[in-house]
């Protein structure tokens, strides 16, 4: 862990990280991507020291509440999360100020602040964007290794649920000839279902890799699979989309499934859901007459 002086906070789109770097060990992290220019060791987690001070004045000087997200980049609910305490005191900001709240997490830490997400979403909204990848647990911890298991993240979808806040899943990525099958898909889309999830986002049942993540990604593939390796390089060469050979088979099972059960799964319709802000009804005027 290093601490920085941060120039911003919000993006134009009102996303911010909080953390720079991860410690979850997910095999496949896209932001591991030298494009993203983490000059740092990327379990060594860096953060941003006077964050909290950028985020009160964007609020401040902001006309109209919207919403604000996090965990685009770092999953906020890193272990470090538990000393730091910054997206609780972000979101503590986000819920005095009158604003909308979204995070995106694969950790059952988010319950730690499930009073104060409860708060915003009374207030406001708040909606919690989980990740689902892997429906077999043993699978899980390979993939996903410092981090809930899909079985953890469920029951804190349903926990969530039961606290009246809306989720949306994220059934990506799913890596070819390791969890792109009928049962992996299925199993995942059973749990959305139990959770009754608002929504969930697949792009398409594969992965994306470039420099940086692709050497990282190789090289556990050789630790955990052998002989992986060499199948994705002669199935994908360097191609930026690697797009699971089941890809139709299996994207025809998650639409169908999501429509069979009334849960949202056009990505568009999603991330208007996601970026709408609940602005209160102007009232009513009263006249003599």
């Amino acid at each position: 862990m290093h601490f920085v002086q941060a120039k911003g906070i919000l993006s134009e789109r009102n996303g911010m990280n909080l953390y720079r770097g991860c410690t979850h060990g997910c095999i496949y992290c896209d932001s591991r991507s030298a494009c993203y220019h983490i000059d740092h060791l990327f379990e060594d987690i860096e953060v941003k020291a006077n964050a909290i001070e950028l985020l009160e004045q964007k609020l401040r000087s902001k006309r109209e509440p919207c919403m604000i997200s996090t965990g685009s980049m770092t999953d906020p609910y890193i272990p470090l999360e538990e000393r730091i305490g910054n997206i609780r005191k972000a979101a503590s900001l986000i819920h005095a100020y009158g604003f909308g709240f979204s995070v995106i997490t694969k950790s059952n830490r988010v319950l730690t602040d499930l009073d104060l997400l409860r708060a915003i979403n009374e207030k406001t909204k708040c909606v919690v964007q989980m990740t689902l990848t892997t429906y077999d647990e043993e699978l899980c911890r390979k993939l996903e290794p410092n981090v809930s298991t899909t079985r953890e993240r469920f029951e804190a979808l349903q926990i969530l649920h039961e606290a009246h806040i809306p989720t949306i899943v994220w059934l990506s990525p799913i890596l070819p000839f390791i969890n792109d099958t009928k049962e992996n898909i299925e199993g995942i889309l059973s749990y959305c279902i139990k959770a009754k999830v608002k929504g969930v986002l697949c792009f398409n049942i594969g992965m994306t890799l470039r420099q940086g993540n692709r050497e990282y990604f190789y090289a556990q593939l050789d630790k955990l699979f052998p002989g992986m390796k060499e199948r994705y390089i002669k199935t994908y060469k360097t191609q930026y989309v690697l797009s699971s050979p089941n890809n139709q088979q299996l994207m025809e099972i998650f639409h169908q499934t999501c429509e069979r059960h009334h849960i949202l799964h056009d990505t568009r319709k999603i991330f208007t859901y996601l970026a709408e802000f609940p602005f209160p009804k102007e009232p009513t005027q009263l006249t003599l007459f």
